[in-house]
């Protein structure tokens, strides 16, 4: 391995301690009269942990840079998505089982109300139940199991959302989302990046269409949009790099797939929404049997894109109230940040820097009260990059050995 950043780290890794690692997705927000969510929300057992630890910002990716969910996580467990990177597609299927060693391509699929002239009247096809969503997955998957001789693998991810494979390794991954992003006009035409994936990108355009055929009875789930298309890439996982055995503790299977793309073992949770109870009693079960723990918390994100600031603060009040349960397990290093801002007034990822706790046994002092935005402005990390986090986790952790004689 060169002498890169990751191929450093690698080089300095040795055993230490285990490391608890949160993410309230989507966590950063914008003040509403004067608070964020963080602010706004009633978190004793938060704050009192922020005065034993170190807070700052992070950046996901850069300054300026809105983050997606995969890109923000893959840089979060410090991988440069620069030169690392996995489109959303790949990460969902995976994160439902499905297998992609095979050079095939996956799709991220999403089902929208049309109307009458095949504009978008609701991109998420009003938030349809998963078990609604599930009958009409099977539906989709009985009418379309090959296209023009490609086979055609089709699982339900979660509510509105669907995986699609293209069993075909000679397939180009690279073909531009078909979601408009808005509202009011029809989906676009998969559009290829290179000559590669212009088969692709017809295949794409023959299954919408053929969709809207298999759907064209259904209410709310009448079409279909298709992004973050793409084929599985090769990256160095968490053991290969850092000596860790990981595991994650999360419902949706995006973030499930993040951590099986560099892989982590998945804890299977029951139950729908947050279950936050049923997750802290998987990491009780599992704790001492990794070195690295990884706990998601979806519904800050979501609460986010629905320009709801107090279900947000509610969701981060029902995590405060589990955290004493975490902390029993006396983690000697202990993480809790967020993938990406997602404020309730702009209901959609941001750029705005990442609020970030650190707790391990070598701290300095830290002026910083509360896990707020302006608490850990003031903080003794700093503002810096989301990749480095992993490295200041591994130092706290006695996980790097001395660089240089």
């Amino acid at each position: 391995m060169t002498r890169s950043r990751l191929g450093l780290l690698h080089e300095l890794a040795q055993p230490g301690d285990p490391i608890l690692f949160i993410v309230l997705d989507g966590i950063g927000d914008l003040p509403i009269a004067g608070k964020t969510a963080l602010s706004r929300a009633k978190t004793p057992n938060l704050d009192k942990l922020a005065r034993h630890a170190n807070l700052g910002l992070l950046d996901p990716v850069n300054r300026g840079i809105t983050p997606g969910s995969g890109v923000g996580h893959l840089s979060l467990f410090g991988y440069d998505v620069y030169e690392h990177g996995a489109e959303r597609g790949v990460l969902e299927a995976l994160g439902v089982g499905l297998d992609l060693s095979d050079g095939s391509v996956a799709i991220r699929a999403n089902f929208v109300t049309l109307d009458g002239k095949g504009n978008i009247i609701d991109r998420r096809a009003g938030r349809i139940p998963s078990d609604e969503a599930e009958r009409i997955v099977k539906k989709l998957a009985k009418g379309i199991k090959e296209i023009d001789g490609v086979k055609v693998d089709i699982r339900h991810i979660k509510e509105y959302r669907f995986a699609v494979v293209l069993r075909d390794k000679k397939l180009g991954g690279n073909v531009d989302d078909t979601d408009p992003q808005k509202n009011g006009v029809p989906p676009l035409k998969a559009k290829a990046r290179d000559k590669q994936s212009q088969r692709t990108a017809k295949l794409l355009d023959l299954f919408a269409a053929k969709a809207a055929k298999v759907l064209k009875d259904e209410p709310k789930a009448n079409g279909v949009t298709l992004r973050g298309i793409g084929k599985q890439p090769a990256i160095p996982t968490f053991q290969e790099l850092y000596g860790m055995r990981g595991a994650v503790v999360a419902h949706y299977p995006m973030y499930r797939g993040v951590a099986r793309l560099i892989g982590m073992d998945i804890v299977d949770v029951q139950g729908e929404g947050e279950a936050m109870p049923e997750k802290i009693a998987k990491v009780q079960e599992i704790w001492g049997k990794y070195d690295f723990v990884f706990l998601h918390v979806k519904k800050t994100d979501s609460s986010g894109e629905d320009g709801k600031q107090d279900q947000k603060a509610k969701i981060i009040e029902l995590f405060d109230a589990a955290l004493p349960k975490l902390l029993a397990l006396k983690p000697a290093v202990v993480s809790i940040t967020g993938d990406h801002s997602t404020p309730a007034t702009m209901k959609a990822h941001s750029w705005h820097p990442v609020p970030v706790l650190v707790k391990g046994p070598h701290m300095r002092t830290c002026p910083a009260t509360r896990y707020t935005e302006d608490e850990c402005l003031k903080g003794a990390l700093g503002r810096f990059r989301g990749m480095d986090l992993m490295a200041e986790l591994l130092a706290q952790a006695g996980r790097l050995k001395k660089f240089g004689a």
